[in-house]
């Protein structure tokens, strides 16, 4: 399988593959983050690989000078029983990764939690917007610049409330 799918992808994306990696049986690919709506889709519509179930997107901040952040996508193939992951890498300077919300409806939640968590936007995603911090929180908590403590006073934290306590 793993074959099949590195032939089909070099014949038609060729110039836009980076990198071929295997570790413990799994197969990772690095391409170009503008191909990667096209190449989503041809795994999934391509009738030999039918890769129909995205399970999850998420970010990964290597905290270097080039190429900072990478977006991960795992993806399955229910036919073949097989797992791929794709990888794109993106600048602190410019951070975006066009949104493969038309390839797979379910990107829509992890796109949000990935822009939420490390700051990194999907364009053309239908309602990115901030899941677990609030909308005016301009820090982002799992890029490893982000100080383990959080940022004192930026959000209040439960226990940290005044208590009220009446005597009577």
């Amino acid at each position: 399988m793993k074959d099949k799918i590195i032939e089909k992808l070099s014949n038609l994306f060729k110039d836009d593959i980076i990198e071929v990696s295997e570790f413990r049986g799994e197969l990772t690919i690095v391409v170009k983050k503008e191909k990667i709506v096209d190449i989503c889709k041809f795994l999934k519509e391509e009738p030999e690989l039918s890769f129909d179930y995205l399970v999850d997107i998420c970010g990964v901040d290597y905290y270097r000078e080039k190429d900072r952040f990478a977006v991960v996508y795992n993806l399955w193939s229910l036919k073949n029983k097989f797992r791929l992951r794709l990888k794109v890498y993106v600048d602190e300077s410019e951070p975006v990764v066009p949104s493969v919300t038309s390839v797979w409806s379910a990107a829509n939640w992890h796109e949000r939690e990935t822009f939420d968590m490390f700051g990194i936007k999907f364009s053309g995603h239908p309602d990115l917007r901030r899941i677990y911090m609030p909308e005016d929180f301009e820090y982002y908590p799992l890029r490893k610049d982000f100080p383990l403590q959080g940022i004192p006073g930026s959000i209040p934290l439960p226990g940290q409330e005044k208590v009220k306590i009446q005597r009577g």
